[in-house]
């Protein structure tokens, strides 16, 4: 994997940790608009999700890197994105992709005791296109 740099998010945490990762999978997009993406096709994603917090576990962990992988390539590595039921009634988008890694990671989160919270999720699709999705603000 080749070190990137990738767009800074603000904060006032302690801590930041940042999780590369790559998952192979298919979508298509069901909507004519789309022109040939509405057929379907494959990608090597690349993301990075960044984890931010102020305190540690008692591993002295911010986040066990194994859990994030495993969330991710657990639910999308080698699947048809629109066939998965985290994205049930989206459109499978590279945008509503990342929310919903956004989501699933601080869902996670939101179990462990000491707070931490998902900033960013930068999720690139091409080698020329990426997004990068912050939640609400």
């Amino acid at each position: 994997m080749i070190q990137q740099i990738y767009p800074q998010v603000n904060h006032p945490y302690a801590f930041e940790l940042n999780k590369d990762m790559n998952f192979s999978a298919a979508h298509f997009i069901p909507d004519e608009r789309a022109g040939v993406c509405s057929r379907t096709h494959g990608h090597t994603y690349f993301v990075n999700i960044t984890i931010a917090g102020n305190a540690l576990d008692d591993m002295g962990f911010l986040v066990n890197f194994r859990d994030i992988k495993s969330i991710i390539n657990d639910t999308f590595d080698h699947t048809l994105i629109n066939d998965l039921p985290e994205m049930k009634g989206k459109m499978p988008s590279t945008e509503l992709v990342a929310k919903t890694i956004f989501d699933m990671i601080q869902e996670h989160l939101s179990t462990l005791p000491h707070n931490p919270k998902c900033l960013q999720v930068y999720l690139r699709e091409t080698p020329t296109s990426y997004v990068l999705y912050r939640g609400v603000q």
